[in-house]
C-alpha cells in the first residue's frame, strides 16, 4: 500500500502541535503577567491592613476617582437621593425618629465581614422604625489598591436606587454576599457586577443599560467626594444620631447581632 495518503495527515499533525504549542506558551505568559499583578496589588492591600489593625479599611490616597472620560459627563442623580447634591441614599422611613450614618466602600472587606454578621440586624432595626439608614459611600479603596471597582459598583448601585431604596438595598447586599478579594478588582468589570445585580433579580433593560452606560458614574463620583470631606477615617463606620458606635470586639471580631441589637436600643434609649 501506498505512504503517500500519510503526508498530509503528518503536516497537519504537525501544524495543530505547533498552534497548541503557540496557545501554550500565551497561556503561560498570562499566567504569569496575572501573578504579577497580584503581587504588586497584594503588597498595597497588606499595606491597608497592617494600617488598619484588621478592623476597618483605613482611608488613604487619593479621591477614589476612577472612570476616564465619564469624568467630564453632566451629572445625573437617581431617584431616591437625598443630602448634599444627592449624594445621601437613604433606606427606611425618612420619618424616624433616630438616623443610623453609614460609611462604606463596596470594595471593602472589612465591611463585608461586619454585613455579614450583622447586616440583617441593622435592616431589622430599619425596617420596624427604630431609625433611619443613611449611606455615605466610599470609593478610596481604588485609589489604595488600584483599578475601579469600588466606584463601577457604586455607579451600578445609583442605577438601582433609581428604581427603588429597597432595590438598592438589595444589590447593596448582594454586592457584599458576592464580594471579591478586594485584590483581584472583579468589581471593576462591569459584566461581574449585572451577573451579582441579576442574583438580586436586578436585570430590567432600564437598569442594565444605566449600568452600561456610565449613566450614574459622575454622580457616584460625587458621592465618593462627599465621603473624603465627611472626616470619617475608615470602613466600616457607623453614627448613631451622630454618636460613633464601636462595632468591633478588643480582638477584631465584630460584635453579634444580639450585641447590635442591644447597642442601638440602649443609645437610642428604647430598651
Amino acid at each position: 500500500m501506498s505512504s503517500k495518503p500519510n503526508k498530509p495527515q503528518n503536516h497537519q499533525q504537525k501544524s495543530t502541535a505547533r498552534r497548541e504549542a503557540l496557545h501554550e506558551a500565551r497561556l503561560r505568559e498570562q499566567q504569569a503577567e496575572t501573578r504579577r499583578r497580584r503581587i504588586v496589588i497584594g503588597v498595597s492591600a497588606a499595606l491597608v491592613l497592617a494600617l488598619c489593625g484588621g478592623v476597618a479599611i483605613a482611608v488613604s490616597g487619593g479621591s477614589g476617582h476612577s472612570g476616564g472620560a465619564a469624568a467630564s459627563a453632566p451629572v445625573v442623580a437617581p431617584a431616591n437621593t437625598s443630602g448634599p447634591n444627592g449624594t445621601v441614599i437613604t433606606y427606611g422611613n425618612a420619618n424616624a425618629p433616630h438616623t443610623l450614618d453609614v460609611y462604606e466602600d463596596f470594595r471593602c472587606p472589612i465591611c463585608k465581614k461586619f454585613e455579614t454578621s450583622d447586616g440583617q440586624a441593622v435592616q431589622a432595626l430599619a425596617d420596624n422604625g427604630t431609625y433611619k439608614i443613611q449611606y455615605h459611600m466610599a470609593a478610596f479603596l481604588d485609589d489604595n489598591l488600584g483599578g475601579k471597582g469600588s466606584i463601577t459598583a457604586l455607579a451600578a448601585a445609583g442605577a438601582a436606587l433609581n428604581q427603588s431604596p429597597a432595590d438598592f438595598k438589595k444589590f447593596h447586599d448582594a454586592l457584599y454576599a458576592n464580594q471579591p478579594d478586594e485584590q483581584t478588582d472583579g468589581y471593576g468589570d462591569v459584566n461581574t457586577v449585572l451577573y451579582v445585580a441579576a442574583k438580586a433579580g436586578l436585570n430590567s433593560d432600564a437598569f442594565v443599560n444605566a449600568v452600561k452606560a456610565n449613566t450614574y458614574l459622575p454622580w457616584a463620583q460625587q458621592v465618593a467626594t462627599a465621603f473624603n470631606s465627611s472626616g470619617v477615617t475608615g470602613t466600616p463606620t457607623m453614627k448613631l444620631d451622630g454618636k460613633q458606635l464601636t462595632l468591633f470586639d478588643s480582638s477584631g471580631n465584630p460584635i453579634s447581632a444580639d450585641q447590635y441589637t442591644a447597642l442601638i436600643q440602649q443609645s437610642a434609649g428604647t430598651k
